[in-house]
């Protein structure tokens, strides 16, 4: 195990101490209780039984009722505590990776989108089970420490058996344990990249039927779904096995104890209460020697599950921190000499309260400049945001200055009001009316309060994009970028959102800029200058009539 999964290990056990410790005590008690019951039916059957000494034989029934209620007592507060520990560390743990995943300076996890689901569900989870082994592995512990001490009490081979012959068996059992963890680790990983997969294939189905690659998708996927299924067969071989010789062993070694009981007992060595005793013992016993065997399996489902964990929780970031703190006054982006992916030596100046369009001749150009402007790394040249070094503006605070917004951008599962607004903000009506989602309102009586599905599923692409144009013009950013915002709608809202926009972030003495990616024409038509990229840098620019009247290949791109 990593040293970072071990250090998640340790402070799932050090921050839950208190419930821990307490749960563990009282699991412990209640596995005393229960080692103590066949004890106590020898007792009773060689004190009372034997001699016919009814009165005994209440007093020891009345012992052995005390020992049920104290048993029963102490399981239900302790699995209350280590419950509430196990799940709220779950939680925390989903938290915390949560919050690595969404860090503004983007972390550097090397996991795909279907990996870092199953990280922060299911290894958050594994990783918190540790604190339901450590007081199983303590109340095993507990209890055949009794047992053992009672058979030496009884008879020295019968006790020096059980000593000598559960850390053999443990000992041999826990050579495996290695080979477990790295089935249970390739498991996870090839079970979330299937999810990963999944997911972009559920995203992307409509785009995929429209150009015929469903097949080759659903192929993809069968041969990496077949993987993950190897892989979960094998881990299941591999614990089915151990589990199967631990089964084994333990009823072994207890089968073994029972029967050297019995010639003890027909020898005249032990008493018959004392025969009673061993023959409980022993048969109890097969639950903790089959724990303590079957307990690296678990150790080492964890150990994988906490590995991954602090993969995403240790990774580094993609960005520096932050310190530059600029102005939001008259804020202006520059970019000079960029290079980044195919672009090759950009330079684009967007003025406060200056409407420019991007055409670019290459998808690939508008992409790597939509990615570059939200995630500023591995890129040559300067971009700059209010005369600063985009880079090195804090992350909250840039995204507060320069708002990207993809074009493939999510609706949540809620109401159209939480997917737009956190509040009933003053300029709802405003950005609602700018991209054109009123229309979106009225469809339903429920307004605002109309639910809205997983991944915005109950409306029509074009309503998704207006509601998402919506939320990030609600935001009132300085510089906005716009990737695309209307491929889905008509020709009639279009126009409606290109004057919207300008309406709404370019009145007059507007300090907003704007930047939209695009070749719709109704979009191009409303901004100042248009800009045009090709080969990874500025090929021309001018009015959208300028452009339209003298270049062919602009005609080509953005008339139709």
């Amino acid at each position: 195990m990593s040293r970072s999964g071990s250090r998640v290990l340790r402070r799932v056990v050090t921050r839950n101490g208190k419930r821990l410790w307490t749960g563990t005590a009282l699991i412990g008690v209640h596995q005393a209780c229960e080692a103590s019951i066949p004890i106590l039916i020898g007792v009773t059957v060689d004190q009372a039984v034997g001699p016919g000494d009814g009165r005994s034989l209440l007093l020891w029934v009345g012992a052995l009722g005390l020992l049920f209620v104290v048993l029963n007592t102490a399981y239900r507060f302790g699995s209350r505590q280590l419950m509430k520990a196990i799940a709220e560390e779950g939680h925390q743990l989903r938290l915390e990776v949560t919050a690595k995943i969404l860090h503004p300076r983007g972390a550097r996890t090397g996991f795909r989108a279907g990996d870092l689901l199953t990280v922060s569900t299911t290894d958050a989870d594994e990783t918190s089970y540790l604190l339901d082994y450590v007081p199983r592995i303590a109340g095993s512990i507990v209890a055949t420490a009794i047992s053992a001490v009672t058979l030496l009490l009884i008879s020295v081979p019968l006790g020096l058996a059980v000593l000598v012959a559960t850390p053999i068996v443990l000992v041999v059992l826990q050579v495996s344990a290695p080979l477990i963890t790295k089935r249970v680790a390739e498991q996870q990983a090839q079970a979330g990249r299937a999810t990963s997969l999944a997911t972009d294939l559920v995203t992307g189905l409509r785009p995929l039927r429209g150009i015929g690659a469903q097949d080759a998708a659903a192929d993809r996927y069968r041969t990496v779904s077949r993987r993950s299924l190897a892989a979960t067969l094998r881990a299941a071989r591999t614990q089915g096995g151990y589990q199967a010789a631990s089964t084994t062993l333990s009823t072994l070694l207890a089968c073994g104890i029972a029967i050297l009981a019995g010639w003890f007992a027909l020898t005249g060595r032990i008493t018959v209460g004392q025969f009673i005793t061993v023959i409980g013992s022993a048969q109890f016993l097969m639950e903790p020697f089959g724990l303590l065997a079957i307990v690296p399996s678990w150790i080492a489902e964890a150990r994988a599950s906490a590995d991954r964990v602090a993969q995403v929780t240790d990774a580094g970031m993609i960005l520096p921190e932050g310190v530059a703190e600029p102005s939001d006054q008259r804020c202006e982006l520059r970019l000079s000499g960029v290079r980044h992916g195919p672009l090759e030596g950009l330079d684009l100046h967007v003025r406060p309260g200056e409407f420019v369009g991007v055409v670019a001749r290459r998808p690939g150009d508008a992409e790597a400049l939509v990615k570059l402007l939200a995630m500023p790394t591995e890129f040559e040249g300067t971009v700059q945001i209010a005369g600063v070094a985009l880079e090195s503006v804090e992350r909250s605070r840039a995204r507060g200055l320069l708002l990207v917004e993809p074009h493939n951008t999510d609706l949540f599962t809620g109401t159209i009001g939480s997917n737009v607004a956190l509040s009933n903000d003053e300029h709802l009506a405003e950005a609602l009316t700018a991209a054109a989602a009123d229309d979106v309102l009225s469809l339903s009586a429920e307004g605002l309060d109309a639910p809205v599905a997983e991944r915005g599923a109950s409306l029509s692409g074009g309503q998704r994009q207006r509601l998402a144009l919506a939320r990030a013009l609600l935001a009132r950013p300085p510089v906005l970028v716009l990737h695309d915002p209307t491929t889905a709608v008509d020709a009639v809202t279009e126009h409606a959102i290109a004057q919207g926009i300008r309406a709404l972030r370019h009145g007059p003495d507007s300090g907003f800029g704007t930047i939209v990616i695009t070749s719709s024409p109704a979009l191009l038509a409303a901004t100042d200058r248009v800009v045009v990229l090709g080969d990874g840098v500025v090929t021309s620019e001018g009015s959208h009539a300028e452009l339209g009247d003298a270049n062919d290949d602009y005609r080509r791109m953005v008339l139709r």
